[in-house]
C-alpha cells in the first residue's frame, strides 16, 4: 500500500520563487527601465558673475539621448563659456561645493564629441552681443536614468572658456581651464 501512497509536494518553493522573480523583475524596471520624468535646472546665481537662466534636460525614455535646452542672462557679449555637470548637488558654499565635473568612468576631459570624456562634459555656450545665450545640446553619455543618472547633481556656467581638453596642460585635462564658476544649479525634477 505504500507504493501507492505518494506524499504530497509543497507549493510552497514555486511561490516564494515566483514571488522573488515578480520583485527583482520590478526593482529592474524601477531602476533601468521606468520612463523619465523631465527634471529641470535652473541655473541659480551663486557665483560671482551674475549669470542666471533656466536649463531643462528632457529623456524620452532610458538609454536614449538627452536634449538640454538653455536660456541664460547676465554673460559677456559674445562669449564662449564653459558648461558642465558636476558630481555634487550641494550649493551650500556657492558653485565651489558642486565639487569636480561628473566621471564616473575615470576618463579624462575632452569635448562632447570625444570618446573619451566626461559624463559631465558639456563643451562650450555662445553668448549673443546682449550676453544671452539660447541652446540645444544633444547628447548620448548624460542620463536620467540607472545608476550614471545625473539626477541630483549640480550644472555649472563658467566663467571662462573651456579648451576641450585640448590645453596641453595638466589641468586642461581636469577641467578644460574653463576658469570660475560664474552660476550654477541643482538637477531636479519638476512636475
Amino acid at each position: 500500500m505504500d507504493a501507492l501512497y505518494k506524499p504530497r509536494q509543497s507549493k510552497q518553493p514555486i511561490v516564494v520563487t515566483a514571488l522573488a522573480t515578480l520583485a527583482g523583475a520590478f526593482l529592474l524596471w524601477l531602476v533601468f527601465l521606468r520612463p523619465a520624468s523631465t527634471p529641470t535646472a535652473p541655473v541659480v546665481t551663486k557665483g560671482d558673475y551674475g549669470a542666471s537662466g533656466t536649463v531643462t534636460l528632457t529623456q524620452t525614455a532610458p538609454g536614449a539621448k538627452i536634449t538640454i535646452t538653455g536660456e541664460l542672462q547676465g554673460l559677456d557679449p559674445r562669449a564662449e563659456r564653459g558648461f558642465h555637470i558636476h558630481t555634487a548637488g550641494d550649493l551650500s558654499s556657492g558653485c565651489a561645493s558642486a565639487g569636480s565635473h561628473f566621471n564616473p568612468l575615470g576618463q579624462t576631459h575632452g569635448a562632447p564629441t570625444d570618446a573619451s570624456r566626461h559624463i559631465g562634459d558639456l563643451g562650450n555656450i555662445q553668448s549673443d552681443a546682449q550676453g544671452e545665450a539660447k541652446f540645444t545640446i544633444e547628447d548620448s553619455l548624460v542620463s536620467l536614468n540607472g545608476p550614471l543618472s545625473v539626477v541630483g547633481r549640480a550644472i555649472v556656467l563658467h566663467a571662462g572658456t573651456d579648451d576641450l581638453g585640448k590645453g596641453n596642460n595638466e589641468e586642461s585635462l581636469k577641467t578644460g581651464n574653463a576658469g570660475g564658476r560664474a552660476a550654477c544649479g541643482i538637477i531636479g525634477i519638476s512636475q
